[in-house]
């Protein structure tokens, strides 16, 4: 019986294709790539049929561009060194799960940190049992810049060990704790408000700055030792926060400013259409918006940039979360009808935050229920 054969033989892997692409996930700190490369399937095992000069694998080999790079002549200088190649050869002709090195894995995981790739280095650190150890150590850190003042150093070091957090209730298996901002914007906004003041937006300073920064650190515990600290200490340290979290924020500012705008020709509307408001509505100069005439969901629309087709106020909520992180923490919900709410921008009077972060030119004179003069 004749059998079938494979035409195509598979070149030898030699030590410089197998250090380029160790090299190039350590440099990139992408522990899923450096992983992949040990795998029984591997292209760099010969006795894999998978072949690393191959189109589909050109991801893992370094592009004559990446090999200029300092980060990527270091990790080859470090994965090059004869004692872990030879390991890594050894892993890659055995049978079974390989153990993976461990000196490349330290220098992919700082990589990791150095690049913004929090859940690549949180399970790093993981597989090399250090996890807790390193978020204590950025943890303290951060602490330690804040108490001098250092305050964009400590938001860097508070973000890190916040981001280096594990779930261990994971199924099936304690997975990095991911950031999910649009899931805590749902539960901040959970509830209508009941009376102004009981929204986000228009928390008291000292409230709303504990607000902030557990929101934008994701970290209850993290962000529970900073709530002693002074206000003007919190205020800097959450606009330094702002920055690492979204570094496009200055376009949402512009933004935010128009929807501001666009709430006080609203309301201008309102007064000349004489309507007439119930003593118990939330900003009730608000509510009956007459969208013949102007379309509340407009403001709405200004904040994210772009109008969505029959867009709940939790829709844009997300969107929101999504895009810009910090801008849920300056919305509140808005009723313009028995059936419909929408976001609109809050503004508390006496908050030094919206206008440090450029909410607004100059503090508004915000009445009581946050709507503006």
């Amino acid at each position: 019986m004749r059998t079938r054969t494979n035409s195509v033989t598979k070149a030898p892997i030699t030590d410089d294709i197998i250090t380029q692409c160790l090299a190039k996930a350590v440099a990139e700190g992408d522990i899923v790539n450096f992983r992949f490369l040990f795998i029984a399937y591997s292209p760099l095992r010969e006795d894999s049929t998978e072949d690393i000069q191959s189109a589909r694998y050109a991801y893992l080999r370094p592009s004559p561009e990446e090999q200029q790079s300092p980060a990527y002549r270091t990790a080859l200088a470090e994965v090059s060194k004869p004692h872990i190649l030879q390991h890594v050869r050894q892993q890659l002709a055995k049978k079974g799960p390989a153990q993976l090195p461990a000196e490349p894995l330290i220098l992919l995981a700082d990589n990791a940190v150095r690049l913004g790739k929090y859940t690549s280095a949180a399970q790093t650190y993981e597989l090399l049992r250090i996890r807790r150890r390193m978020q204590d150590l950025f943890l303290e850190k951060g602490i330690e810049h804040l108490e001098q003042r250092h305050f964009r150093e400590a938001a860097r070091g508070l973000r890190i060990a916040a981001a280096l957090d594990y779930d261990y209730a994971a199924f099936p298996e304690a997975l990095p704790r991911v950031p999910n901002y649009q899931r805590q914007a749902l539960i901040l906004h959970a509830e209508y408000p009941k009376r102004p003041e009981d929204s986000v937006a228009l928390q008291p300073p000292d409230m709303h700055f504990n607000t902030a920064l557990s929101y934008l650190l994701l970290h209850k515990e993290i962000a529970g030792r900073l709530t002693s600290y002074p206000l003007e200490t919190r205020l800097e340290l959450i606009l330094e926060l702002v920055k690492l979290v979204d570094p496009h924020w200055d376009a949402f500012a512009a933004r935010y400013r128009e929807a501001c705008a666009l709430v006080e020709a609203w309301r201008r509307h309102l007064s000349e259409r004489n309507v007439t408001l119930e003593e118990d509505d939330l900003d009730d100069d608000l509510r009956d918006a007459g969208e013949d005439e102007f379309d509340p969901v407009e403001i709405p629309a200004c904040l994210l940039g772009r109008r969505l087709e029959g867009g709940e106020w939790w829709q844009y909520l997300k969107e929101l979360a999504y895009e810009h992180p910090p801008s849920v923490l300056f919305l509140a919900r808005q009723a313009v009808s028995k059936e419909r709410e929408i976001l609109v921008p809050r503004i508390l009077s006496g908050n030094p935050l919206p206008a440090r972060l450029g909410l607004w030119a100059n503090e508004p004179a915000a009445t009581a229920d946050g709507t503006f003069d």
